[in-house]
């Protein structure tokens, strides 16, 4: 039996966005759109990579990759989307 708390993608969501804003690596328009879950991971998705002009990555694209994978280590022992 696991000891993860089930929760909805949105309340899920709120806490994740929560996290961004609080963390020192936060920048501006940085903020998690959407959850899924796989073999009990969690992934965060979001709208705006910062992106040039050109589609490549920037800085700021692996700063918000780099906060992605954090809340995946910080909630995925934690929390379990509901069906």
């Amino acid at each position: 039996m696991s000891d993860k708390t089930s929760i909805s993608t949105s309340d899920l969501l709120m806490i994740a966005n929560q996290i961004i804003q609080d963390h020192d690596s936060y920048i501006d328009g940085m903020r998690a759109t959407a959850v899924e879950e796989r073999d009990e991971v969690l992934i965060f998705k979001g709208e705006n990579y910062f992106l040039d002009d050109k589609g490549l990555p920037t800085e700021k694209t692996t700063l918000v990759f780099n906060m992605f994978k954090f809340l995946a280590h910080k909630l995925s022992p934690e929390f379990t989307l509901a069906n």
